[in-house]
Parts: C-alpha cells; sequence; structure tokens
C-alpha cells in the first residue's frame, strides 16, 4: 500500500473453504477519511465475468444450452457472419466479433448510447475468423448476458441474484455505476491523468476521483460491486458445489485452446484463458486469477485449496503479483523456495 500509495484495501484468505484471514486497512473515502470496513464494497470491474460463466454452466446444467452451440441457435436476428460463433468462444473471447467498446476513447463505439453501439457494432467485421485468435472484448459477453436473460425469463441482475447470490447467503452484492449512490459503496481513485500535450496518460502524484459507466447491457461483462467476505462466500458456495457440479466447475476452469492449438491470454503470467477465467499455468502452484480494473483480483490455487481476493480503490496497480505474493504465506513449508 505504501509503495503504490494505494488508499483502502479489503483482502479476504480462504483455506480449505473456511476464511482463515480478514483484513480491513486504510480509508474508503480520501477526503473524509472514512475507514474501510467489512461492510465497504468495492468495484471489481471485469471479474464479475465469473458470474455470467457460471450462469452459463448452470443452464447447460438445466440442458438449455451446450457451449458448442452456435449462438444464432439462442439468439435470432443476429448478422450472418456472427453465426459461426460459439458460447464456448464468447466465453474465451476467441470469437473474433468486433469490440462494442471504443479502447482508446473508454467508451462505447460511436458516443451516443448502448443502443447505438449495439447497431454500430452488427455492421462492422469481425476481428478474425472464430477461433483464430484472443482478443478480449465486451462484445463476447453483450451476446452472454442475451441469452442469460433469455432462458432465466428475467433481467441479467435478477438471474444472478436468485440462482447466485442468494444461494451463497450474499447481500451486499449490487451492479451499478460509479455515480449511483449506494450504501457503503467507496469511489474508485487513480493517479494517472490524460495528457493533451502528448496525447496520453500520464502518472501524477495526486489522487483523482473517477467515474465510470457500467452500461446495463455490458452487466455480464463489467458493473458489479462487492467486499472481500461476500466474494469469499461466493467461493465457497462455488467449490462446495452449491452452485456446479464439480464437472462443471473444472470445465469452466480448463484453459480454451485456439484452432492453431495454441492458448490465447493477457501475458505476464496470465498466459492462459478459460471461459471467463484467467489461467497462470505452471507446474507448482497453477491458479485461476480474473482481474478487475486494475484494482482488483480474485486467485483461486486449486492444488492448494487456497484462494486470495484483494480488492482497493486504487486503479494502475497489479493486483494479481499482490496476490501471487500472499499466496506464498499459506504453502508448505516443504515446497520452499518455490519458483515463480
Amino acid at each position: 500500500m505504501e509503495e503504490e500509495g494505494i488508499p483502502g484495501v479489503q483482502v479476504a484468505i480462504v483455506k480449505d473453504n473456511e476464511v482463515v484471514l480478514s483484513e480491513n486497512l486504510g480509508v474508503a473515502n480520501v477526503p473524509f477519511s472514512v475507514a474501510v470496513n467489512d461492510n465497504t464494497i468495492f468495484p471489481i470491474c471485469s471479474i464479475s465475468k465469473i458470474f455470467a460463466s457460471t450462469a452459463i454452466m448452470q443452464l447447460e446444467e438445466q440442458n438449455k444450452l451446450i457451449l458448442s452451440d452456435s449462438i444464432s441457435k439462442h439468439i435470432h436476428n443476429l448478422p450472418s457472419h456472427w453465426n459461426p460463433v460459439t458460447i464456448e468462444q464468447l466465453l474465451s473471447h476467441t470469437s473474433g466479433l468486433p469490440d462494442i467498446e471504443d479502447t482508446v476513447k473508454d467508451e462505447l463505439i460511436g458516443g451516443k448510447g448502448q443502443d447505438s453501439a449495439w447497431l454500430e457494432v452488427q455492421k462492422m467485421p469481425l476481428q478474425f475468423s472464430p477461433g483464430e485468435e484472443f482478443s478480449y472484448n465486451a462484445t463476447n459477453y453483450l451476446l452472454i448476458q442475451k441469452i442469460i436473460e433469455k432462458y432465466g425469463q428475467s433481467s441479467y441482475e435478477e438471474f444472478i441474484e436468485v440462482n447466485q447470490f442468494k444461494v451463497a447467503g450474499m447481500q451486499q452484492m449490487v451492479f451499478a455505476n460509479s455515480s449511483d449512490v449506494k450504501e457503503n459503496k467507496c469511489p474508485t481513485y487513480v493517479y494517472y491523468y490524460w495528457d493533451e500535450s502528448i496525447g496520453d496518460y500520464v502518472k501524477g502524484t495526486n489522487l483523482i476521483e473517477t467515474s465510470e459507466e457500467f452500461p446495463s447491457i455490458l452487466r455480464a461483462d463489467t458493473g458489479a460491486f462487492s467486499s472481500a467476505n461476500e466474494m469469499a462466500k461466493w467461493l465457497i458456495a462455488l467449490q462446495t458445489g452449491k452452485l456446479l457440479k464439480r464437472e462443471r466447475i473444472d470445465k469452466m476452469w480448463t484453459p480454451i485452446q485456439l484452432n492453431s492449438g495454441e492458448y490465447g491470454g493477457f501475458g505476464g503470467g496470465l498466459d492462459r484463458y478459460a471461459l471467463g477465467w484467467p489461467v497462470m499455468t505452471r507446474e507448482q502452484h497453477p491458479a485461476l486469477v480474473p482481474i478487475g480494473g486494475g484494482r482488483a483480483a480474485l486467485a483461486i490455487y486449486p492444488e492448494d485449496d487456497l484462494a486470495i481476493i484483494l480488492l482497493t480503490n486504487l486503479t494502475g496497480v497489479l493486483v494479481h503479483e499482490i496476490v501471487d505474493e500472499i499466496s506464498k504465506f499459506y504453502y508448505p513449508k516443504m515446497l520452499s523456495p518455490i519458483p515463480f
């Protein structure tokens, strides 16, 4: 926290499906000096995808769909050149679909709202043939959300609330924008600012409070707020079979191969991608490490029956590296030194 200048942190450690450590550090709201506590909720951003992938696996358990199905079987009136894309390729970001987000401007394409952006993205060509490459983009999970809403016969948020959050005993989880007023929700800060003279972001010395919009059509992609202890409840529910059968969890956590037989991923240790879950492959202590917004990380070490949740209110932090360092405190002494 001192090195990175992180104002507030929550960390929870789950070992053998029990919370063995839960800590709140620093301040949630800097100008008012409000301390982080057990009830503080942080934005988990792209970690939200694990709820969507779990929902799809739940629907597969109910025989509503098969991962190898073409999306055109479940969603009608899509562009014909999207028809070969499968549900699995949506979940694994190997579909080749164009991105509905303008990553340079950090907004939906066209700048005219989500309905306009949805019409616009359907006119765009594929980035590549389905299965050829890995390309992380929000269009994939927009379509995943449409499938979940179709078979759940409810809004996406309602489906996740009933079939996951309530089952896990979670009471604080919300989907929102950063500007929405929600109980115990902390702001997010950043040190980076846009420098017009060079046309790029530059790291400054002063904290800036960010404002982020999470469109309702992209709730499966991002936009959830949680506390570390709430996420621990969800993880325990998942791993104890309350949300999915074991074979479905293993399937969800298996990295997806490209057509070439190779794998795609983020890099920096996160070298593969499963169904909504970035994967860290290595001989000792492989992990699944969903990360969100450069501020939140959830790491599961299946071979060690260990999970670590780290939530911060500062964007621009290599959170997956921090959780991996924390994990070393929980390995048997006989395995040290650990080759990371």
